[in-house]
């Protein structure tokens, strides 16, 4: 593989202007597709399999009319204090802002809570329920401002009007401050890394032009693949992470293999020769923990997961082509200014750059360290991981609502007002759908499954039934007494489920328990159920490609034992940040209550492939060391000496791109920033920088070992670009003679 790809990257540095203009050609076709494609639309989640999924399906089959609506909007009116929506003037009030709507554009109905009751028993409360004939990504600006000059004129009036329901949903567009600051951070760290503008300025370019384009191409196929603004949001925050990183690795080999006095176009080779390897198998070991999120079964993650991992191979694809056609430009500009102005010091052709004088490098002196105090450096790190980890046994899973918004928010005060009118669970009812496709009595049934679901402990109330034009289906509307994200609701629909099953042994019919709430139920243990199989199926699929990268059984069974420990410390950090409230106020967390139900499994398929990443760059180095004689602990200093400091920059990067999508107002966004940010630092820094050095320490040459049967079978695919020694110039020296050029030039 080394040789192969030892020519692409000779190859693009000659054929530059070739490789660029493609580049160039597939972001203008992206960017024009693009804004040609219509906007996508945010679609609920859906369980295949799950009941509550079961009694959706039904539900379009035998009510197709009433659940092909469109967009849904609620407005919540509230008297004075010491007065009565009931009153005469406060009546006029509402009856006067729904006639501003009825007949509206896009409009389909408008009712009056007065004939429906919906006015709570206090009568300090209303609402009215306004339909729409098109999706609320369909919806014109006249038609919401519409509703909100409806709800404008009532506040004039005297009343407190609050907007409710989907037809103010927006999809969350990337852009803001924070992400805009963490990209500055990712660029400070760069430059200080790398000691020059122009080769922070290659990493930060290649990495935009990868995720503009996997944006353009996700907002493309957004109506047709049904893509949502979450999958577009996580191919955007994968990709410029590691479209920095990958790019940052080449671009770090490429001044090292310059400092030791190698021809630009052999430098680039090279570059991509070596680390390049290591970038296609991160990559692969990524594209493998975010694919793998299909064994799940929930279209939604198998969406984000596909979307992730698109992002991903272009950000190889550029780091394997773009980035050394661009070294053809740039040339030794990308090296420091005082690499360059020592090289000119010299006469003829370019020679090694000789060590810094001085101390060793943070690096080296780091690994050192470790390698005198590997017991108590290991029990530190894992000790500290673990008691991080300790709130993740308290680990609670649910899907936000209107509850979890900002309560600068309309949803979030509407939310809070149906709340205190009409009782917690009003804002999550269950649906409850029975099929009686044979059935002779249907009213007699389904008086049965009202009287049964009614004297279940913790239902409020239901409603009437309403049976479809064929006579063979009815839905009941049961209010619960409890919030919908609360456990006490997570019993009762199990409780319902349990009291059904009686009548439908009794009367032959089919009883379903839906609704978003009973959705959201069935989809949280859905995904505890997947999580071991998944566990079982990414895990196995990059132990076995790690096993053909590094040639031993122990790195990647390590490997896979320190990716748990610091994503169970994430699950912590989650727990105590949105579940406890710790820190909440500081990232604009208001309401507590249970982490995101997708979260794990997303966490644990984008951490795991990061961390495979730092494990690819980290140990590369090492292995290349141990294989030419190096004794395990100078192949471990090797590595850090040549790999760690980068590693860290790359960290940092990946870190304050993930922190930067906190701030956005979407609980899933910030949840997965909150995550990944936390995953990222504790693998890269706690994990990669201090137990694997410690654990490789102790093990010694074992760790390298390699059944002879397993050394026969596996392929070598050289990452580490042995089989390019025959193409080094006979002048160039060893590596380790050589300054390997992060900013300083220190070893």
């Amino acid at each position: 593989m080394a040789t192969f790809l030892y020519r692409i990257g000779r190859w693009a540095f000659r054929r530059r202007r070739v490789v660029l203009g493609l580049w160039l050609g597939a972001l203008v076709l992206a960017g024009v597709a693009a804004a040609m494609a219509p906007a996508g639309q945010d679609e609920g989640l859906s369980m295949p399999g799950t009941e509550s999924q079961k009694a959706f399906d039904l539900l379009d089959e035998r009510f197709p009319q009433s659940n092909s609506q469109g967009a849904e909007a609620r407005l919540v009116f509230q008297a004075p204090d010491g007065q009565r929506m009931t009153a005469g003037e406060n009546k006029a009030v509402v009856q006067d802002a729904l006639g501003s709507l009825a007949g509206g554009d896009q409009v389909a109905s408008a009712t009056d809570p007065y004939e429906t009751g919906a006015v709570s028993e206090d009568g300090t409360i209303a609402y009215s329920t306004i339909g729409y004939t098109v999706d609320a990504v369909d919806l014109t600006a006249p038609a919401k401002s519409a509703l909100e000059d409806a709800a404008s004129q009532a506040r004039d009036a005297g009343l407190t009007v609050e907007i409710g329901g989907s037809a103010l949903d927006s999809q969350e567009a990337p852009g803001g401050t924070t992400e805009i600051i963490g990209v500055a951070v990712a660029a400070v760290v760069l430059i200080l890394a790398l000691g020059s503008l122009v080769a922070a300025g290659l990493s930060l370019l290649t990495a935009f032009a990868g995720v503009a384009i996997s944006f353009g191409l996700v907002s493309a196929l957004a109506v047709p693949l049904g893509l949502t603004s979450t999958v577009a949001i996580l191919a955007l925050m994968l990709g410029l992470a590691v479209g920095i990183d990958y790019a940052l690795f080449i671009t770090s080999r490429f001044r090292d293999e310059l400092a030791q006095g190698r021809e630009q176009e052999e430098a680039a080779g090279r570059a991509v020769g070596t680390a390049g390897s290591a970038v296609i198998f991160a990559g692969a070991t990524v594209f493998i923990a975010l694919v793998g999120l299909g064994v799940v079964g929930i279209p939604e993650l198998t969406k984000m997961g596909l979307g992730g991992a698109g992002a991903v191979a272009l950000a190889v694809l550029v780091a394997l082509t773009l980035v050394p056609a661009l070294f053809g430009f740039t040339g030794r500009r990308i090296l420091s200014r005082a690499v360059r102005r020592s090289a000119r010091q010299r006469s003829g052709r370019p020679r090694p750059v000789p060590t810094a004088a001085g101390r060793p490098g943070l690096g080296t002196r780091w690994a050192r360290f470790v390698l005198r105090r590997p017991v108590t450096v290991l029990m530190v790190a894992g000790l500290g991981l673990g008691a991080v980890a300790l709130p993740a046994l308290s680990l609670e899973l649910g899907l936000p609502g209107d509850e979890s918004k900002s309560v600068e928010t309309t949803e979030r005060r509407a939310y809070d007002l149906l709340s205190e009118g009409f009782g917690p669970g009003f804002n999550g009812p269950l649906t409850v759908v029975v099929d009686m496709p044979e059935s002779a009595d249907t009213r007699g049934t389904t008086d049965l499954v009202a009287k049964t679901v009614g004297g279940v402990d913790g239902v409020a109330s239901v409603g009437e039934p309403v049976l479809n034009p064929a006579r063979d289906t009815a839905v009941l509307t049961a209010v619960p007494r409890t919030a919908p994200n609360s456990g006490e609701t997570k019993d009762l629909v199990h409780a319902i489920r349990g009291a059904v099953s009686g009548v439908e042994d009794d009367t032959g019919a089919g009883v379903l328990v839906t609704g978003t709430t009973a959705m959201n139920i069935d989809i949280s243990e859905a995904m505890s159920d997947a999580l071991i199989p998944y566990l079982t199926v990414v895990i196995g699929l990059a132990v076995l490609l790690l096993l053909v990268v590094f040639r031993s059984v122990l790195v990647p069974v390590k490997a896979a034992l320190g990716f748990l420990l610091s994503v169970g410390a994430a699950f912590g950090v989650l727990v105590a940040v949105f579940q406890w409230g710790w820190g909440a106020d500081l990232i604009g967390i208001e309401q507590t209550g249970p982490v995101m139900s997708l979260m794990p499994i997303l966490i644990i398929g984008i951490v795991f492939g990061l961390a495979m990443d730092y494990e690819v760059f980290l140990l590369t180095r090492m292995r290349e060391a141990y294989v030419h004689g190096a004794s395990p602990g100078e192949a471990i200093v090797h590595g850090f000496r040549h790999s760690g400091r980068v590693v860290a920059a790359a960290a940092i990067i990946m870190i304050s791109v993930f922190a930067g999508f906190i701030g956005m107002n979407s609980p899933t966004i910030q949840t997965m920033g909150v995550g990944l940010a936390a995953a990222v630092a504790f693998d890269a820094f706690v994990v990669r920088m201090a137990i694997v050095p410690a654990v490789l320490a102790l093990l010694g040459h074992r760790a390298w070992w390699l059944p002879r049967i397993l050394n026969r079978v596996l392929p070598n695919v050289d990452v580490e670009g042995e089989k390019l020694n025959r193409h080094a110039p006979a002048s160039v020296t060893r590596p380790d003679a050589a300054v390997p050029l992060l900013h300083g030039g220190r070893r």
